[in-house]
């Protein structure tokens, strides 16, 4: 086996296990991301190399500056293809579950535990993540029946002062 040869099995062997470990702790590292020059780019890109690198030597008779610069070329091209067509549409696609409080103002909700007058009871708020339970109290200190639809219009230290809603049909 030639040394350029071992260099590409163990650069594939080694820069594997690298990208099994970064796609295990990813979260971890999350903020080191910056563009293209980030550490799923760069490993693919070694990782590229290396395995044309390697397949270049099996199935060739080219020099060994002929089969790095080709390699080399042949990983630009996947690495940009990865990047662009993979990696870049999936963290626009990236969905957050995340919510405010103050977005949900505006929102219908549902009473599943009545709200007495000057009391609390509790909501839920359908979202697209799913159902939101929430503590409620009457806008005016008044009293809401179970399974009532009720408008959010404040929240005020994380409960919710809401209205009886009545649809508006013309």
């Amino acid at each position: 086996m030639r040394k350029i040869e071992q260099i590409f099995l163990y650069g594939l062997i080694v820069i594997g296990l690298i990208t099994i470990l970064y796609v295990l702790f990813a979260d971890a590292i999350d903020g080191m991301e910056a563009g293209i020059f980030n550490p799923t780019t760069i490993l693919s890109f070694l990782l590229f190399i290396c395995a044309a690198g390697f397949i270049l030597l099996k199935i060739t008779n080219w020099s060994e500056t002929l089969i790095i610069t080709v390699a080399v070329g042949i990983s630009i091209f996947l690495t940009f293809l990865l990047y662009f067509f993979v990696l870049l549409p999936l963290s626009s696609a990236e969905v957050s579950t995340a919510y405010t409080n103050e977005s949900l103002l505006g929102q219908v909700g549902k009473v599943i535990v009545p709200i007495p007058s000057n009391g609390y009871g509790e909501i839920t708020i359908e979202t697209v993540n799913g159902l939101i339970a929430k503590r409620a109290t009457g806008l005016d200190n008044e009293e809401i029946d179970y399974e009532k639809q009720v408008l959010l219009i404040e929240v005020k230290d994380g409960t919710f002062l809401v209205k009886e809603y009545v649809p508006f049909i013309k």
